[in-house]
């Protein structure tokens, strides 16, 4: 019985939109912040849009409180054009990690083979091996995934082996690669899933941190925030779902990078017939996402409105084209990118490729030009990457190797060898992000990366 809950209420003080101060701006009055009681009872919420606690915490509701749908289902709309099919609804989840493992448990058994970018999520690729998933690597280039490759792979599928049921993508400022795939590539994706008929799970955490090309800092104008919604939103790239007319994209939406990791609350964005079988694993696995995350998150986003709501991610977009712009400039003023390979003087040994999305960067490495490389490493690229790993820790700062994030599954029987080309590049790269330390420690650490690639590189 909700009497025996201890809570009477919970209250929360957020920034009010149109945030004229900054997202990150300190709330110190009533002009730039609204407050907010959530009452236990229901019948002392004002406003149908209050989830009241004695419903939030409470069982039930599996497919997430009313009013927090209404929002997401909404802003669903406004952002993705959705129309394109009518038989389409969202689903409430603990986040994408918690949507990713549901979706294994809903479409896959073991033994199955699903397909992943060739560098993917070492997470996401660690939930489906410990169900005993196959996932196949899919070669992408500084765009994303190639479909030519894709489609070859598929067209040359080893008879007698199911085909995958899914294709596992994070289109946007990809992790670890911080690629992102052009409209183009989506659309030839998408007619690839319909020929051989597998679904598209679009792992989107980072859509709303479209930074937008880079540009050098002598040829950079301001970086201004967009002028209205409309200029936001026409701005977005095109998404799996917005591009779906048959119910076979499942989007993946999470608030952990646009409000706060800890927040646990995302949605699925599909087919209601699919959505229908998520529901049934949840009333028997996670039930709901947390009563106190759904009520705090929808009462704040229904204070703010969708204008509010677009007014927020604006800010946040704006924020996030500082930090990216400020770290390439840093990776460029550190890291000894005019060090040319002795065996090609047209090709550099370090090489970063700014991202125009998301939070992550990459560092590439020609491990073959390390002076010891024949001598103490055995002509072994992988030897080079720990070793460069482990001395870039030692100097204070942190990139995470590339060999983390690596799909290698296979099918049995295999595939043929030309779907999945043995790797004989000598390169390798580290990631690494600009999201989690202020600007000033942040130039810190990539200058300590470049006294590594320095000392590594160029010595004799």
């Amino acid at each position: 019985m909700s009497t025996y809950f201890p809570w009477q209420s919970i209250s929360a003080v957020s920034p009010k939109a149109p945030f004229v101060n900054g997202i990150g701006a300190p709330c110190t009055s009533s002009e730039d912040s609204i407050e907010y009681t959530i009452p236990k009872n229901i019948s002392d919420t004002k406003g149908k849009d209050v989830i009241a606690l004695e419903r939030c915490l409470q069982y039930g509701f599996s497919q997430g409180q009313t009013p927090f749908l209404d929002f997401v289902r909404e802003h669903t709309k406004i952002v993705h054009q959705m129309g394109k099919y009518e038989d389409w609804d969202v689903l409430a989840t603990t986040g994408n990690t918690g949507a990713w493992e549901s979706t294994l448990r809903v479409f896959c058994n073991r033994g199955d083979t699903i397909l992943a970018e060739a560098h993917s999520f070492s997470s996401s690729i660690a939930a489906a091996e410990a169900q005993g998933i196959n996932t196949f690597p899919v070669p992408m280039d500084n765009e994303g995934i190639i479909p030519e490759k894709l489609s070859e792979i598929l067209d040359n599928w080893t008879e007698g082996v199911p085909k995958p049921k899914l294709l596992y993508t994070i289109p946007t400022g990809q992790n670890p690669t911080g690629s992102s795939l052009s409209v183009e590539r989506k659309v030839a994706i998408y007619e690839l899933a319909k020929k051989h008929d597998f679904i598209i799970i679009e792992d989107e955490p980072y859509y709303f941190l479209q930074t937008g090309e880079y540009v050098p800092a002598d040829k950079r104008a301001p970086v201004t925030k967009a002028a209205s919604h409309k200029e936001f939103l026409d701005n977005l790239s095109t998404s799996f779902i917005s591009l779906d007319t048959e119910g076979r994209v499942i989007r993946m939406d999470s608030f952990s990078k646009v409000l706060a990791p800890g927040t646990r609350l995302g949605w699925l964005v599909g087919a209601k017939s699919i959505l229908n079988t998520y529901l049934k694993f949840h009333e028997m696995s996670i039930q709901a996402p947390a009563g106190f995350t759904q009520t705090l998150v929808s009462e704040t986003l229904h204070q703010w409105g969708q204008d509010g709501y677009l007014d927020w991610l604006i800010g946040l977009r704006y924020e996030y084209t500082l930090k990216r712009d400020f770290c390439i400039d840093s990776l460029k003023k550190h890291l000894p990118l005019d060090l040319m390979c002795k065996s090609d003087p047209t090709k550099p040994v370090i090489a970063i490729n700014p991202p125009n999305a998301g939070m992550f960067f990459i560092v590439t490495v020609e491990a073959a030009e390390h002076p010891e490389f024949e001598t103490k490493f055995g002509k072994d690229t992988k030897k080079v990457e720990e070793h460069v790993y482990e001395q870039i820790i030692a100097n204070g700062a942190l990139l995470v190797p590339g060999m983390w994030f690596e799909a290698n599954g296979d099918t049995e029987p295999a595939q043929p060898k030309s779907s999945k080309t043995a790797n004989t590049s000598t390169q390798v790269f580290f990631r690494g992000t600009f999201a989690a330390v202020p600007l000033e420690k942040l130039d810190k650490g990539v200058a300590r990366v470049g006294e590594v690639m320095v000392k590594e590189f160029t010595q004799k």
